[in-house]
């Protein structure tokens, strides 16, 4: 692994107008967590500044970053005023409010909220975890002895996706939401963790119809500058 201080690489979108007042998204191209927010930030059209971390190199443990968010983990959103806003499904949450990605009844909001927990308690660790340990870890590691188990949890999440989309066409309110940007960001990448998806085929009609969505990117895109 390169030696020496990680150079971050720097993606910067404009206003229109050309103020440079925005959001400032500190992020990794390869993470699931934050193409969730540059997927709906796109879909938003909203302009924001890209700054890629890159994580197998420390770049988030600096003293700069820390300062910015103590856990040292990506995404994490700086907001204008300098307000940073860490964990991938709050900031969803908050740029997605008052937009149609976000239910507007009391309980289809709480169902958002219920797949998004359910995303990173059920899902994120036993889907994106094996998916890492692959693409960023040498096959010597000793979490490779981890894959097992999380790939038998993370069949039992997609089952359980594949259950209730059986006769539903997205995951709360028969319309595209935030719920399913967050459950699509590794499930579509989930062959990249060892994942077959054709038992599951509820969830890959679901994927489908979220990449046909206007708007829509693939994780590999990096945002325009």
């Amino acid at each position: 692994m390169a030696s020496g201080r990680p150079m971050p690489r720097y993606s910067r979108v404009v206003c229109l107008n050309g103020s440079t007042r925005m959001p400032t998204l500190y992020d990794y191209l390869d993470s699931g967590n934050g193409y969730k927010i540059r997927l709906l930030l796109a879909q938003l059209k909203q302009p924001y500044r890209w700054i890629e971390l890159d994580i197998t190199r420390g770049a988030t443990r600096t003293p700069q970053f820390l300062a910015k968010n103590l856990n040292g983990r990506i995404p994490t959103l700086e907001l204008d005023d300098g307000t940073c806003l860490a964990e991938s499904d709050a900031i969803m949450w908050y740029l997605a409010e008052g937009s149609p990605f976000v239910p507007a009844d009391r309980l289809g909001r709480a169902q958002a909220l219920q797949w998004m927990f359910f995303e990173q308690y059920s899902h994120e660790p036993y889907v994106a975890t094996p998916r890492y340990i692959i693409r960023h870890l040498p096959p010597d590691s000793p979490r490779q002895a981890e894959l097992p188990d999380r790939r038998a949890r993370g069949r039992d999440a997609l089952a359980v996706m594949d259950g209730h989309l059986r006769n539903r066409t997205y995951f709360v309110g028969e319309r595209y939401s935030i719920a399913d940007i967050a459950l699509y960001a590794y499930t579509h990448v989930a062959p990249e963790a060892g994942f077959d998806l054709s038992p599951y085929p509820h969830v890959l009609s679901w994927m489908g119809r979220v990449a046909s969505e206007p708007g829509h990117m693939l994780i590999t895109d990096r945002p325009a500058s």
